[in-house]
């Protein structure tokens, strides 16, 4: 289930799979020359740890992204297929959504991104406390 449409021009905020140099960035998915990739951002929600790649739903935890403007409309298809993003709100493993981009300390830095926001239980599923995807050495859980 996705929002408006997506411009060209627009933000998008990538958190897991698909930062810049992720481990398990899809190698078909043409980011580097459908955009350019424009560096760290901060956002507002919980991160998961969904086994294996992480979702963000809401929550106050001050979450490290990667900001990306889009130039090719036309792999928003590709990227919400590998987001398993459906036209059905109860199967679609995320949705696609803006949310506000913050600064290192939480303030609004005045721009809006797209975001793939996680969409179904989070039971079971591990708190990433620091909110940076992926879990490396000195990172906790909770």
């Amino acid at each position: 289930m996705t929002g408006p449409v997506v411009k060209t021009g627009d933000l998008f905020v990538f958190y897991g799979l698909l930062k810049q140099g992720a481990a398990g960035m899809p190698a078909d998915l043409p980011l580097e020359t459908s955009g350019r990739f424009l560096g760290p951002c901060r956002f507002r929600g919980r991160l998961l740890d969904l086994g294996g790649f992480p979702g963000v739903v809401a929550g106050e935890d001050l979450c490290h992204g990667v900001r990306y403007e889009l130039e090719d409309v036309s792999i928003i298809g590709a990227m919400d297929a590998f987001e398993d993003v459906t036209h059905d709100l109860a199967t679609s493993l995320y949705v696609r959504k803006k949310i506000p981009l913050l600064d290192d300390q939480g303030a609004t830095a005045g721009e809006q991104a797209w975001i793939y926001w996680y969409n179904q239980s989070t039971e079971g599923f591990e708190h990433i406390s620091d909110g940076n995807w992926p879990l490396g050495k000195g990172r906790t859980r909770k």
